[in-house]
């Protein structure tokens, strides 16, 4: 037997092959050439069955998500960046600051080490950018044409700031929404690289850490009723969401809304709605009337918020719909989606 952590050249050195899960020696090379070095901090190293993490000292959000996008790379991002912002976002709008996250592969056989290796380069970046450990974690293997290459799996838990509580019970008619910038931008790069469309524009995914903005915002003063990121669904989904919860109208202005020429472009050539494309790197705020501007202000103070803009408010509760008050002066109604104009995107 060749000793721990050296093989023949061959095809486990190049692609993943279905021994690299099985718990033996090539799964021992795997974590400790591809893994370790990139991840590699205090509480993962001892590769222990579970962290331990400092006591969190206040409440404790947790959360969960599976990602299965299709191209596992895309302009702006790839599926290990999205699932280290995506789970730092669902944790951090609770209002908590994030403590660690785990880190699930399920790995396909034939998949290139290098596509690996890129990825795990991707997702320390972006661990490195949202102050966020990988903590634990797992490896499977699974025969071709079972698992798209790569599918990952992430929870992150957080500690929640003391006397925050974010969520629709606290919104009031009168207050004011705030998106943090431009939409659609992530389902549209993801769409363009899956089918060769080829977007003669600088579309990217928007995929970030939201954790540091929202720092800012909570920072800033009192005044946040409410954090969420409008990922599957867009903002029309979330808005729609809010208002069925809470029994009050929401008026959004067309004017207003954050949307580049790009990608207002590229939805009108696709036939498809703004308000409903996914976002991965967005969040929507909602803000009492006093402390509006301030809190665009904060948002705009940072760099991941510097498109920010006022885009609508709650009305009472005699009209619970959302609308849209169009530029040309007219309004219609927006709806969740039906389903998924754009599948796999998350």
């Amino acid at each position: 037997m060749a000793p721990s952590g050296s093989f023949p050249a061959g095809e486990e050195d190049v692609r993943i092959v279905l021994a690299h899960g099985g718990g033996g020696e090539l799964t021992k090379a795997l974590v400790e050439r591809h893994i370790l070095p990139r991840l590699s901090n205090p509480l993962l190293t001892p590769l222990t069955d579970a962290a331990v993490l400092p006591d969190p000292g206040g409440p404790v959000c947790f959360s969960t998500d599976s990602f299965v996008v299709q191209p596992l790379e895309f302009p702006g991002g790839d599926i290990g960046r999205l699932a280290v912002c995506g789970t730092v976002n669902d944790v951090a709008v609770m209002g908590a600051d994030v403590l660690g996250l785990s880190l699930a592969l399920v790995l396909e056989e034939g998949l290139p080490l290098a596509t690996l290796d890129r990825i795990l380069d991707s997702v320390a970046a972006a661990c490195c950018e949202a102050g966020v450990p990988v903590v634990t974690g797992d490896t499977k293997v699974v025969e071709r044409r079972r698992g798209d290459g790569m599918i990952l799996t992430t929870a992150g838990v957080g500690r929640r700031r003391k006397g925050v509580e974010l969520a629709p019970g606290a919104i009031r008619a009168g207050d004011r929404i705030l998106v943090s910038g431009g939409l659609a931008e992530h389902g549209l790069a993801v769409l363009s690289a899956r089918e060769g469309l080829g977007f003669e524009t600088d579309l990217r995914s928007d995929a970030a850490p939201l954790n540091g903005l929202i720092r800012a915002l909570l920072d800033s003063g009192p005044g946040l009723r409410f954090l969420r990121d409008p990922t599957r669904g867009g903002l029309a989904g979330l808005l729609a969401d809010v208002s069925e919860e809470t029994g009050l109208g929401v008026e959004i202005e067309e004017e207003a809304l954050p949307l580049s020429a790009a990608a207002r472009g590229a939805c009108e050539m696709l036939g498809l709605d703004p308000l409903a494309v996914a976002n991965e790197g967005k969040l929507v705020a909602v803000a009492a009337p006093e402390a509006a501007s301030r809190l665009l202000a904060a948002c705009r103070a940072h760099p991941l918020g510097s498109r920010a803009a006022l885009v609508g408010v709650f009305t009472g509760a005699d009209r619970p719909l959302v609308e849209l008050l169009t530029r040309s002066g007219g309004r219609r109604i927006v709806q969740r989606p039906y389903g998924e104009d754009l599948p796999r995107i998350c």
